[in-house]
């Protein structure tokens, strides 16, 4: 339910129903509405939230980068550095993306250069960016190095 109201944008009655829920609510929930927060730009409801989930799981990352996600978009510098702040001051450090495939029953994770064949890979994703552009794809970014 707080996910159906979140999507539909309405973050205040999705908070209200986690408050009245018959059963403590669990990190998910609060995740749920943080999450929601953020697609809607709603820094306080995100704020209580994120309050919320970091009580339940200290140690969760995803958590500090959804708020932070809120105040960059807001141009809230402060409290972006603050979020910042706070999660370093909890020792909490958020792990670097990361693609998987699988090639022939081996499995290959990408997102960095440890891979053997990251050059490669690199200068494919380059092809292919260059490609996508030469088609009409203005709103294509240059793929970040591994």
């Amino acid at each position: 339910m707080v996910d159906l109201l979140g999507r539909a944008g309405c973050l205040d009655d999705a908070e209200l129903f986690i408050y009245k829920m018959l059963i403590q609510p669990d990190s998910v929930v609060w995740m749920t509405l943080l999450g929601a927060a953020r697609k809607y730009g709603h820094a306080e409801i995100g704020r209580r939230a994120f309050d919320r989930v970091v009580k339940l799981e200290p140690k969760n990352a995803t958590p500090y980068v959804l708020l932070s996600s809120i105040y960059a978009a807001a141009g809230r510098k402060d409290e972006l550095a603050k979020i910042r702040s706070e999660m370093k001051e909890a020792g909490v450090k958020k792990m670097p993306g990361c693609s998987w495939i699988e090639v022939d029953n081996q499995l290959h994770a990408f997102g960095d250069a440890t891979h053997p064949q990251s050059k490669e890979i690199q200068a494919e994703l380059d092809r292919l960016v260059g490609l996508m552009k030469k088609a009409g794809c203005d709103g294509c970014k240059q793929i970040p190095p591994f």
